[in-house]
């Protein structure tokens, strides 16, 4: 799936990319400032997380509740400095749990992704657009 969207626009990509039936597992790429977290935060209210959602930049996982008590993990792996400290946390534990998994800075841990996951890649465009392109692996 590949779509060009708006800021305004966001609670329409966040139901488009739920209606594609993906893997649960999705990695999100793009560059510092894009809208990774921007669009999880709305995928989140989107399964029906009603509790405020933030930025896991410290805490590298929150973990979010949905109304009819799904489980929803948002990871940033930003501040990682090997895939150790992922392994150390869980995240392993995470990702083959069956649930949601957002995952930000995937690509520091390449070999703890799992084989069958998602992939988003947002890209800023002209005139405060953003181009997003959804595969599934």
């Amino acid at each position: 799936m590949e779509i060009v969207f708006t800021l305004d626009e966001l609670e329409l990509v966040a139901q488009k990319v739920i209606d594609q039936k993906t893997p649960k597992v999705i990695l999100f790429h793009g560059e510092m400032g894009v809208g990774k977290t921007t669009l999880i935060k709305q995928l989140c209210k989107t399964l029906g997380v009603t509790s405020t959602t933030s930025s896991p930049t410290f805490s590298l996982v929150n973990e979010y509740e949905t109304i009819d008590n799904q489980v929803v993990y948002h990871f940033d792996f930003y501040r990682l400095k090997n895939e150790m400290e992922a392994l150390d946390m869980g995240a392993d534990d995470y990702f083959y749990s069956g649930n949601w998994c957002f995952i930000e800075w995937a690509e520091k841990i390449p070999s703890l992704i799992p084989d069958e996951h998602a992939v988003i890649t947002i890209e800023l465009v002209e005139n405060e657009k953003r181009h997003l392109t959804l595969t599934n692996s």
